[in-house]
Protein backbone atom coordinates (compact mmCIF):
# COMPACT_ATOMS: atom_id res chain seq x y z
CA UNK A 1 0.00 0.00 0.00
CA UNK A 2 1.46 3.59 -1.08
CA UNK A 3 2.56 5.46 1.89
CA UNK A 4 0.24 9.06 2.10
CA UNK A 5 2.57 12.07 2.48
CA UNK A 6 0.63 15.04 2.01
CA UNK A 7 0.15 16.47 5.38
CA UNK A 8 1.29 19.64 5.77
CA UNK A 9 0.31 23.32 5.63
CA UNK A 10 1.52 23.95 1.98
CA UNK A 11 -0.84 21.61 0.64
CA UNK A 12 -3.87 21.68 2.35
CA UNK A 13 -7.17 22.34 0.76
CA UNK A 14 -8.27 26.08 0.13
CA UNK A 15 -11.20 25.43 2.66
CA UNK A 16 -8.71 24.17 4.69
CA UNK A 17 -6.01 26.76 4.32
CA UNK A 18 -9.18 29.73 4.95
CA UNK A 19 -10.08 28.13 8.55
CA UNK A 20 -6.57 28.14 10.07
CA UNK A 21 -5.98 31.52 8.18
CA UNK A 22 -9.16 33.07 10.13
CA UNK A 23 -8.51 31.57 13.45
CA UNK A 24 -4.24 32.81 13.14
CA UNK A 25 -5.79 36.20 11.62
CA UNK A 26 -8.33 36.86 14.75
CA UNK A 27 -5.71 35.25 17.16
CA UNK A 28 -3.03 37.99 16.39
CA UNK A 29 -5.17 40.94 16.28
CA UNK A 30 -6.24 38.95 19.61
CA UNK A 31 -2.99 39.08 21.03
CA UNK A 32 -2.76 43.20 19.73
CA UNK A 33 -5.48 43.76 21.99
CA UNK A 34 -4.28 42.36 24.84
CA UNK A 35 -1.08 44.55 24.40
CA UNK A 36 -2.78 47.41 24.07
CA UNK A 37 -5.25 46.42 27.08
CA UNK A 38 -1.90 45.78 28.92
CA UNK A 39 0.05 49.36 28.03
CA UNK A 40 -4.13 51.05 29.11
CA UNK A 41 -3.91 49.46 32.26
CA UNK A 42 -0.58 48.12 34.09
CA UNK A 43 1.51 50.74 31.88
CA UNK A 44 -0.08 53.16 32.96
CA UNK A 45 0.33 52.05 37.10
CA UNK A 46 3.12 54.93 37.17
CA UNK A 47 1.07 57.45 35.30
CA UNK A 48 3.20 57.29 32.50
CA UNK A 49 2.47 55.26 29.26
CA UNK A 50 4.60 52.66 28.13
CA UNK A 51 4.96 49.51 30.23
CA UNK A 52 8.32 49.30 32.58
CA UNK A 53 9.40 47.18 35.44
CA UNK A 54 7.52 50.47 37.98
CA UNK A 55 4.48 49.76 36.21
CA UNK A 56 5.00 46.03 37.49
CA UNK A 57 5.75 46.42 40.30
CA UNK A 58 2.75 48.89 41.66
CA UNK A 59 0.08 46.34 39.80
CA UNK A 60 1.30 43.67 41.55
CA UNK A 61 3.32 44.60 44.71
CA UNK A 62 1.67 47.97 44.73
CA UNK A 63 3.21 51.53 45.95
CA UNK A 64 3.15 50.84 49.52
CA UNK A 65 3.93 55.08 50.24
CA UNK A 66 0.60 55.58 49.27
CA UNK A 67 -3.16 54.41 49.32
CA UNK A 68 -4.56 52.59 46.54
CA UNK A 69 -6.76 55.05 45.37
CA UNK A 70 -3.96 57.44 44.92
CA UNK A 71 -1.95 54.90 42.79
CA UNK A 72 -5.20 54.31 40.67
CA UNK A 73 -5.83 57.99 40.30
CA UNK A 74 -1.91 59.33 39.29
CA UNK A 75 -2.32 55.68 37.23
CA UNK A 76 -4.82 53.92 35.19
CA UNK A 77 -7.44 56.48 36.36
CA UNK A 78 -5.49 59.66 35.79
CA UNK A 79 -7.82 60.84 32.36
CA UNK A 80 -10.94 60.36 34.24
CA UNK A 81 -10.66 63.24 35.99
CA UNK A 82 -9.38 66.86 36.75
CA UNK A 83 -6.72 67.49 38.86
CA UNK A 84 -8.25 68.95 41.53
CA UNK A 85 -10.66 66.58 41.69
CA UNK A 86 -7.91 63.85 41.95
CA UNK A 87 -6.00 65.83 44.15
CA UNK A 88 -9.30 66.20 46.81
CA UNK A 89 -9.71 62.37 46.83
CA UNK A 90 -5.96 61.83 47.24
CA UNK A 91 -5.72 63.89 49.91
CA UNK A 92 -9.02 62.54 51.09
CA UNK A 93 -7.62 58.72 51.62
CA UNK A 94 -3.93 60.15 52.83
CA UNK A 95 -5.84 61.73 55.95
CA UNK A 96 -7.33 58.86 56.43
CA UNK A 97 -10.87 58.79 54.41
CA UNK A 98 -13.06 60.45 57.56
CA UNK A 99 -16.47 59.35 56.84
CA UNK A 100 -17.94 63.31 57.96
CA UNK A 101 -16.16 64.46 54.34
CA UNK A 102 -17.68 61.60 52.29
CA UNK A 103 -20.93 63.32 51.76
CA UNK A 104 -20.50 67.24 51.78
CA UNK A 105 -17.22 66.73 49.67
CA UNK A 106 -16.01 63.57 48.48
CA UNK A 107 -19.04 61.46 47.12
CA UNK A 108 -19.83 64.60 44.14
CA UNK A 109 -17.18 64.30 42.79
CA UNK A 110 -17.36 60.24 43.20
CA UNK A 111 -20.73 60.43 41.84
CA UNK A 112 -19.43 62.82 38.87
CA UNK A 113 -16.12 61.13 37.45
CA UNK A 114 -16.56 57.85 38.90
CA UNK A 115 -19.89 56.14 38.74
CA UNK A 116 -20.63 56.15 35.18
CA UNK A 117 -18.27 52.43 35.47
CA UNK A 118 -18.08 51.93 38.96
CA UNK A 119 -20.63 50.89 40.15
CA UNK A 120 -22.73 50.05 37.25
CA UNK A 121 -20.54 47.53 35.13
CA UNK A 122 -19.86 44.07 36.86
CA UNK A 123 -16.71 43.22 37.67
CA UNK A 124 -15.49 47.07 38.33
CA UNK A 125 -15.80 47.97 42.27
CA UNK A 126 -18.82 50.24 43.50
CA UNK A 127 -16.83 53.16 44.63
CA UNK A 128 -19.23 55.36 45.04
CA UNK A 129 -20.57 53.45 48.00
CA UNK A 130 -18.34 54.47 50.92
CA UNK A 131 -17.78 51.44 52.76
CA UNK A 132 -16.40 49.92 49.08
CA UNK A 133 -14.13 53.35 48.29
CA UNK A 134 -12.60 53.21 52.16
CA UNK A 135 -10.91 49.98 51.55
CA UNK A 136 -8.99 51.50 48.74
CA UNK A 137 -8.08 54.35 50.40
CA UNK A 138 -5.68 52.26 52.11
CA UNK A 139 -2.02 51.74 51.64
CA UNK A 140 -1.29 50.54 48.24
CA UNK A 141 -1.04 46.90 48.48
CA UNK A 142 -1.41 46.13 44.58
CA UNK A 143 -3.52 43.29 43.29
CA UNK A 144 -5.17 41.21 45.55
CA UNK A 145 -4.64 37.46 46.03
CA UNK A 146 -8.48 36.85 45.61
CA UNK A 147 -8.33 38.73 42.24
CA UNK A 148 -4.60 37.65 41.24
CA UNK A 149 -6.41 34.00 41.77
CA UNK A 150 -9.36 34.90 39.65
CA UNK A 151 -7.14 36.11 36.53
CA UNK A 152 -4.92 33.39 36.95
CA UNK A 153 -7.55 30.68 35.89
CA UNK A 154 -8.76 32.63 33.34
CA UNK A 155 -5.51 33.11 31.95
CA UNK A 156 -4.19 29.94 31.74
CA UNK A 157 -7.29 28.19 30.77
CA UNK A 158 -8.17 30.33 27.63
CA UNK A 159 -4.35 31.37 26.58
CA UNK A 160 -3.54 27.72 26.56
CA UNK A 161 -6.16 27.31 24.35
CA UNK A 162 -5.18 29.62 21.80
CA UNK A 163 -1.58 28.34 22.60
CA UNK A 164 -2.39 24.44 21.42
CA UNK A 165 -4.46 25.94 18.16
CA UNK A 166 -1.60 28.10 17.23
CA UNK A 167 0.81 25.33 17.58
CA UNK A 168 -1.35 22.72 15.76
CA UNK A 169 -1.88 24.46 12.64
CA UNK A 170 2.00 25.18 13.21
CA UNK A 171 3.19 21.60 13.36
CA UNK A 172 2.13 20.95 9.73
CA UNK A 173 4.82 23.45 8.57
CA UNK A 174 7.43 22.44 6.78
CA UNK A 175 11.78 22.66 6.71
CA UNK A 176 11.88 22.75 10.35
CA UNK A 177 14.04 20.34 12.54
CA UNK A 178 11.41 18.14 15.02
CA UNK A 179 13.24 19.23 18.19
CA UNK A 180 12.98 23.06 16.98
CA UNK A 181 9.67 22.76 15.91
CA UNK A 182 8.77 21.16 19.43
CA UNK A 183 10.76 23.30 21.16
CA UNK A 184 9.02 26.71 19.35
CA UNK A 185 5.81 24.79 20.09
CA UNK A 186 6.08 24.41 23.68
CA UNK A 187 8.03 27.58 24.49
CA UNK A 188 4.43 29.46 24.75
CA UNK A 189 2.80 27.32 27.31
CA UNK A 190 6.20 27.56 29.20
CA UNK A 191 6.65 31.08 29.46
CA UNK A 192 2.73 31.27 29.99
CA UNK A 193 3.57 29.49 33.62
CA UNK A 194 6.31 31.93 33.80
CA UNK A 195 3.92 34.83 33.18
CA UNK A 196 1.57 33.83 35.96
CA UNK A 197 4.26 32.78 38.61
CA UNK A 198 6.18 35.85 38.36
CA UNK A 199 2.73 37.77 39.43
CA UNK A 200 3.05 35.57 42.52
CA UNK A 201 6.78 35.92 43.25
CA UNK A 202 6.27 39.95 42.61
CA UNK A 203 3.34 40.09 45.22
CA UNK A 204 6.58 38.57 47.61
CA UNK A 205 9.19 40.52 46.39
CA UNK A 206 9.41 43.23 43.73
CA UNK A 207 12.77 42.07 42.57
CA UNK A 208 10.85 39.68 40.39
CA UNK A 209 9.10 42.31 38.14
CA UNK A 210 11.69 41.66 35.49
CA UNK A 211 10.22 37.65 34.89
CA UNK A 212 6.36 39.17 34.13
CA UNK A 213 7.65 41.31 31.13
CA UNK A 214 10.79 38.36 30.20
CA UNK A 215 7.18 35.70 30.01
CA UNK A 216 5.33 37.99 28.60
CA UNK A 217 7.93 38.83 25.53
CA UNK A 218 8.71 35.42 25.63
CA UNK A 219 5.35 33.81 24.27
CA UNK A 220 4.18 36.98 22.11
CA UNK A 221 7.51 36.25 20.17
CA UNK A 222 7.12 32.25 20.09
CA UNK A 223 3.33 32.96 18.90
CA UNK A 224 4.04 35.69 16.40
CA UNK A 225 6.95 33.52 14.99
CA UNK A 226 4.44 30.58 14.23
CA UNK A 227 1.69 32.15 13.32
CA UNK A 228 3.33 34.06 10.42
CA UNK A 229 5.71 31.13 9.37
CA UNK A 230 1.84 29.41 9.33
CA UNK A 231 0.47 32.11 7.06
CA UNK A 232 3.32 31.69 4.75
CA UNK A 233 3.70 28.57 3.87
CA UNK A 234 0.34 28.15 3.15
CA UNK A 235 -0.57 31.19 1.34
CA UNK A 236 3.04 32.74 0.01
CA UNK A 237 5.16 28.95 -0.99
CA UNK A 238 2.34 28.01 -3.12
CA UNK A 239 2.16 31.58 -4.93
CA UNK A 240 5.78 30.83 -5.62
CA UNK A 241 5.50 27.13 -7.33
CA UNK A 242 6.83 26.24 -3.91
CA UNK A 243 5.22 22.62 -2.60
CA UNK A 244 6.42 19.78 -0.27
CA UNK A 245 5.76 15.84 -0.07
CA UNK A 246 6.62 15.70 3.87
CA UNK A 247 3.89 14.51 5.80
CA UNK A 248 4.69 16.56 9.53
CA UNK A 249 2.52 14.19 11.39
CA UNK A 250 4.47 10.97 10.54
CA UNK A 251 6.56 9.65 13.08
CA UNK A 252 10.03 10.32 10.70
CA UNK A 253 9.23 13.70 9.92
CA UNK A 254 12.54 15.66 10.08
Amino acid sequence: MEKTSWLNLPSLSFPVKTLFTGYLMVTGLGLLMAGAQIMLTHGMADGKFGLSVNDIVYSYYGNRTGTTLEAKLNGSMKVNAPPQARFTLIQWARDGAPKSEWEPKIQPIVDKYCAKCHGKLAGIPDIPKYDVIKIFAKVDHGASETSMVRVAHIHLFGISFIFFFVGLIFSMTVGWNRWVKGTLIFIPFAFLVVDVASWWLTKWNPEFAWLVIIGGFGYSLASSIMIFTSLYQMWIMPWRGKSSDENTWHVDAA
